[in-house]
């Protein structure tokens, strides 16, 4: 039964976290102890906090989330959109890191 419900936890946290975020402009936050990652566009800021908490085995001290809107695109006659996104910026308690990107 707890098999079950620990399997159930980790099907969820992977539903809230997509992926990590990637850029120069992250990995300069990676040194203030901050991390940034793409969510589920219905998750809450608590639901961010126990999916990296369980995940990565941290204690994360602030949350906070940014909705990147959907933009039009055209490559010439043809218009369309890219698809909006939610991200999550996450503080960690001092001394620990996450490892994003495997060394």
């Amino acid at each position: 039964m707890k098999s079950m419900i620990k399997e159930k936890e980790s099907i969820k946290i992977y539903q809230i976290l997509k992926a990590p975020h990637i850029t120069e402009k992250t990995t300069n936050l990676a040194e203030k102890n901050q991390y940034v990652f793409k969510v589920w566009g219905k998750a809450n800021k608590s639901e961010i906090k126990k999916a990296i908490e369980n995940l990565y085995k941290v204690k994360v001290m602030d949350v906070k989330i940014i909705n990147v809107p959907a933009k039009r695109r055209r490559l010439g006659r043809i218009s369309g959109w890219r698809k909006g996104y939610k991200k999550a910026i996450v503080r960690l308690k001092e001394g620990q890191k996450i490892e994003v990107l495997p060394r």
